[in-house]
């Protein structure tokens, strides 16, 4: 499958917004988005136009599926699951992402990015209800506990994650145990449990089209 292989600093210059898409690097004063806030290119700094409403809509979806690092035909699937489920459409999508394993692995603080969570989900790091999966998409549910392999509890990478997530926070729809590398589901997340600044509507209206 075609994977955005090129400079993830890039991404965020170009929303104009920092992402948080390369771990502990995006809090220290290497961040690229903090040296060079304007987009990337050779006329980046070059004043903008007024984007149209489309172009607004098209970044709003890019953004997200840029943050949680997703192609562009997993993010459409993802959408239209969330369209067939009861309820706001837009708050369904971000819902679904929340629960992708990657995505977790990295809110329970055993990866400092979603990139390096899926690359160890993949690994066979991790274990869902005592059960090895290695699918970065698998959808977790409540009362589901999410753990490190005990193989797994000695990769240093793990280990410095769990030290660092104090400066991210955790999400109050998850639990964690840090001496016992296990989390554990409690709820399904909220909309106001989602603190980076989406418009999940624009995205709706997009795929309306």
């Amino acid at each position: 499958m075609a994977r955005y292989r090129g400079s993830v600093c890039r991404i965020c210059r170009r929303e104009n917004m920092k992402l948080f898409l390369k771990g502990d690097r995006c809090y220290s004063d290497k961040c690229a988005f903090d040296r060079r806030g304007y987009a990337p290119g050779q006329h980046g700094q070059r004043r903008r136009g007024k984007p149209s409403d489309y172009g607004i809509q098209l970044r709003e979806k890019q953004k997200v599926k840029n943050t949680y690092g997703l192609s562009e035909k997993q993010f459409r699937l993802f959408f239209q699951k969330a369209d067939r489920k009861k309820g706001i459409t837009g708050t369904n999508l971000l819902v679904l992402l929340e629960r992708r394993l990657d995505n977790v692995v990295y809110r329970l603080g055993f990866a400092n990015s979603r990139t390096q969570g899926r690359h160890f989900v993949r690994h066979n790091h991790f274990r869902v209800n005592g059960k090895r999966v290695n699918i970065p998409s698998y959808l977790v549910n409540v009362g589901d506990t999410v753990e490190v392999s005990e193989k797994s509890r000695k990769v240093q990478a793990i280990i410095d994650s769990l030290d660092a997530v104090i400066r991210r926070g955790l999400p109050q729809w998850i639990a964690v145990e840090k001496e016992k590398f296990k989390g554990e589901i409690k709820s399904f997340p909220v909309r106001e449990d989602l603190t980076l600044p989406m418009q999940e509507q624009l995205i709706v209206e997009l795929y309306s089209k």
